[in-house]
């Protein structure tokens, strides 16, 4: 375990893990177009379904998972998830209803494990001043395979849009046996602990890990930072079109950017700023930054400073880590999976609540009759959320200082 293979290993799964999902995501429309004879209203409206019955299993499956992987071990857990999702992009490629897509998002979002077991390998398998370190190579590893992943599925889907499914299933194959063969079990038999089902829902979870010292203000702090964070995603294309006219073409550009750019930060500059300044100083660090990021986003006047500015913005990613790092050290050795799969629960919920508020604040603002036209109101509800963030973590920080 003191090679850097395990390292690699669970850096190369998730890369492939997310280049599998990505790859999916051009091709949905006419998936659902084709299987559904609906048209693109229609299609998105199933699209919008889709995605949140994956998210919905996700919320509350992440913390049942995380406490398997406590009990019987990182490695069997994070095979089964992978052999399901394999057989699930399989099932998705030969779907010919919607209801069938339907119950192949529901099993992805039940066994979407991969990540939060994963993260917890990687705490197994980190020096205690490493973590933060390593669980910024974890994120920058989806990052780099939610950019490669999207590219890949666009150009697939011009040999029809079941070839990215079989596509994802190969790769999710792939994952499989990398895990298989490569990677050892690294959860020790005397940091077991039982199942117990109590804890193995999100709310159960939450009070168990909440109750350790200085980890709940962490919680709340992730879940506010998980809703401002998402706006990217969420209303970004919308933004972008309302405010400079963009075409899809630059707005992929641009979300490209701004993915290569976070895999930079976390990958490569966070194991340069965290061990010169610390986790608790970079998690403040990223969550001013962040907030500076969102309130220039909200007033740049011109496009091309937007994509200026990216590779800036781009550094308030140190923040997630950094958190991560910070409360993967206040949690027992045979909780981590349990944490982890709290974190992957918060984020979640995160996105379910993003995905709704920013999409109204944006429709409120930009609708006929609204009080004022401002398009980047939902950088600014970011901003007011960010500043939350601070002010419990300085908060939070100060008591801990008293005591």
């Amino acid at each position: 375990m003191k090679t850097r293979t395990p390292v690699l290993l669970i850096v190369m799964t998730l890369l492939i893990d997310a280049m599998g999902i990505g790859l999916i995501m051009p091709i949905m429309p006419d998936l659902i177009m084709d299987v559904g004879n609906a048209d693109l209203a229609n299609a998105a409206l199933w699209g919008g379904i889709l995605s949140l019955s994956f998210a919905v299993m996700q919320f509350f499956f992440s913390p049942v998972v995380g406490n398997l992987s406590d009990r019987f071990g990182r490695r069997p857990v994070l095979l089964v998830s992978l052999g399901v999702l394999t057989l699930d992009y399989a099932l998705m490629a030969v779907a010919g209803t919607i209801w069938l897509l339907f119950i192949g998002r529901i099993i992805g979002g039940i066994s979407s494990a991969t990540h939060s077991t994963a993260t917890a390998y990687m705490a197994d398998i980190s020096d205690p001043d490493k973590k933060a370190q390593n669980f910024g190579l974890v994120s920058a590893a989806f990052g780099i395979g939610f950019v490669l992943g999207p590219i890949m599925g666009g150009l697939l889907g011009e040999f029809g849009p079941r070839m990215p499914f079989i596509v994802a299933m190969c790769l999710a194959g792939l994952n499989f046996a990398l895990a298989f063969f490569f990677l050892p079990e690294t959860l020790k038999d005397e940091n077991r602990r039982p199942f117990e089902w109590r804890r193995a829902n999100p709310v159960g979870a939450f009070k168990v890990i909440g109750a350790l010292p200085g980890l709940r203000p962490l919680l709340f702090i992730n879940f506010f930072y998980q809703i401002a964070f998402f706006v990217y995603p969420t209303v970004w294309a919308y933004f972008t079109k309302a405010r400079f006219g963009w075409e899809p073409a630059m707005v992929g550009y641009s979300l490209a950017a701004f993915g290569i750019g976070m895999a930079i930060v976390q990958g490569g500059l966070i194991r340069v700023i965290i061990p010169k300044y610390g986790e608790e100083k970079t998690l403040m660090f990223g969550l001013v930054f962040n907030l500076i990021a969102f309130a220039a986003t909200a007033v740049v006047p011109w496009g091309w400073l937007l994509i200026a500015l990216t590779p800036l913005t781009a550094l308030g990613a140190v923040a997630q880590p950094a958190l991560m790092g910070i409360a993967s050290r206040k949690t027992d050795k045979n909780q981590q999976g349990e944490l982890q799969g709290l974190l992957t629960s918060i984020a979640s919920i995160g996105m379910m609540f993003s995905t709704v508020i920013m999409t109204s604040i944006f429709w409120f603002f930009t609708r006929d009759g609204a009080p004022i036209h401002a398009p980047s109101a939902p950088f600014v509800a970011s901003g007011a959320l960010m500043g939350l963030c601070i002010f419990i973590y300085a908060t939070h920080r100060t008591r801990s200082d008293k005591i």
